[in-house]
């Protein structure tokens, strides 16, 4: 290209020359693809609903209560002890995404991010029934304010706010719990004013993202959009245009009927721009791979219903690679993407691994700071500890002890003896181990110490134990 053609690189299709916002009035999408999206969108909005007021044993199948530092994934829960775990997880997210990137480009933006699913299947699709398609759109943006333009407006942003406050209270769900969301809602807002003014600020950052920000958030506020560009390479297959067929020789030209195009040397595309008119991001796709484009495939249908129509073979914008286009080459498992699938098969394992050693009931057992050991009646040495047991499950562990595994003592705790820790809840207390001086090797040394739910051990631990330096 040359130096004039590549000047869309400057700027991005929602800012126009004066540097103001340039609204974009995409075209009502059809096709294969617009098909097939609308059913993946409709799974996972399902889902994206659904989720945190499913139950598995009890357990929300999605929560992240970062005010409690609770989360569920899946329905397995995750204390702040299993912090590692979450983290493995997110890590294991962003490789998958990654892997998906290197290979297929930004499908993720285009098919599956909450985003996009909302604005072009929900919000864009309530503006097409009131407002109409492009042309009617247009027209009413230039339109005075007359009592139909007014009519519209109203309509319009009343159903975008009660939507914005729909999402809002799912978003309040993942975040405190499908039962406290339900319970608040029965006690009325009276009742939890400061919930109420949560929620009110959420559905007022959704509505400004649907209302007005829109396409913005993926061209400008997306970081995913700006990884995109150090992923892709050439063998990356995205949506692209075939500028080997629609340009040829002397380039695109208008369609007319009758006409040989092959013999006068121009190219497939009929410069029609309906790829542009209907692209959510108002970009040119025929500039070739741009940071806006986020793989939505309304210019594939598009292109192709226009080729239908002028008798020219379909797929000038396809999914393809750019050395498919220029090279024939089909896609191949790089060497790059072995090494993210192996990277993400080590970790996929290293999580699953942990999952397995992983105990239901967490137990932690300190020595209590700033106290020193106690020597007792019978040359016995104590010390003092605290203890937090947390249950990770939805049954209440009952008949709860201690028991000293590594050392002849005894174990005594303060208030009580045997308790119960309640379904994901945790127990605090204090205890005091009591050693024999002569079973004490060092002045300090690990003790191991037994969790017992009646005679089963459910969970073991260790603690430091302190003693006399000098104490033969």
């Amino acid at each position: 290209m040359s130096e004039e053609q590549e000047n869309f690189r400057d700027t991005i299709g929602t800012i126009n020359e004066e540097g103001k916002r340039a609204w974009v009035f995409p075209k009502k999408p059809s096709g294969k693809f617009w098909k097939y999206r609308k059913y993946v969108s409709y799974f996972l909005l399902s889902f994206l609903i659904l989720s945190p007021f499913i139950k598995i044993n009890g357990n929300q199948f999605l929560m992240f209560n970062v005010l409690e530092r609770r989360f569920n994934i899946f329905s397995f829960p995750f204390w702040p002890q299993d912090f590692h775990l979450f983290v493995i997880s997110m890590l294991i997210g962003v490789v998958f995404v990654a892997l998906f990137t290197v290979a297929f480009g930004r499908i993720f933006c285009g098919w599956m991010c909450p985003q996009t699913i909302f604005m072009e299947m929900v919000f864009r699709r309530i503006e097409f029934w009131i407002d109409g398609d492009r042309g009617a759109q247009i027209k009413l943006n230039r339109q005075v304010w007359n009592a139909e333009k007014i009519r519209k407006r109203l309509t319009k942003w009343t159903i975008f706010f009660i939507i914005s406050f729909l999402i809002a209270n799912v978003f309040l769900a993942y975040l405190i719990g499908s039962d406290n969301l339900i319970q608040y809602i029965s006690d009325g807002p009276s009742s939890h004013i400061s919930t109420m003014v949560s929620l009110l600020i959420f559905t007022a950052v959704f509505y400004f993202i649907f209302a007005w920000f829109r396409e913005q958030v993926c061209i400008i506020a997306c970081p995913y959009g700006r990884m995109q560009g150090v992923l892709l390479d050439n063998k990356s297959i995205v949506v692209a245009y075939d500028h080997k067929r629609g340009e040829a020789e002397k380039g695109r030209k208008k369609f007319r009927k009758n006409e040989d195009r092959a013999a006068l040397g121009h190219g497939d595309c009929i410069d029609c721009n309906q790829c542009v008119n209907v692209c959510p991001t108002n970009i040119d796709i025929r500039n070739g791979t741009q940071l806006e484009c986020i793989n939505c495939t309304a210019c594939i249908d598009e292109c192709d219903s226009i080729m239908e129509k002028v008798n020219l073979p379909k797929g000038l914008i396809r999914y393809a690679s750019e050395d498919e286009i220029t090279k024939k080459e089909k896609f191949k498992f790089t060497p790059r993407l072995k090494g993210y699938s192996a990277i993400l098969v080590i970790l996929i394992g290293l999580l699953i691994g942990m999952l397995f050693l992983r105990n239901d009931l967490e137990a932690d057992i300190l020595r209590l700071p700033g106290q020193q050991y106690r020597k007792k009646e019978g040359n016995i040495i104590s010390n003092v500890y605290t203890f937090k047991l947390i249950n990770k499950t939805t049954k209440d562990v009952t008949d709860v002890h201690f028991k000293l595994l590594s050392h002849e003592g005894k174990i005594s705790l303060v208030r009580h003896e045997d308790f119960n820790v309640l379904a994901q809840n945790l127990a605090e207390g204090t205890l005091f181990i009591d050693i024999n001086n002569d079973n004490i090797k060092s002045d300090k040394e690990k003790v191991k110490i037994g969790v017992y739910s009646g005679d089963k051990l459910i969970e073991t631990t260790s603690a430091a134990f302190l003693a006399p330096r000098n104490y033969k």
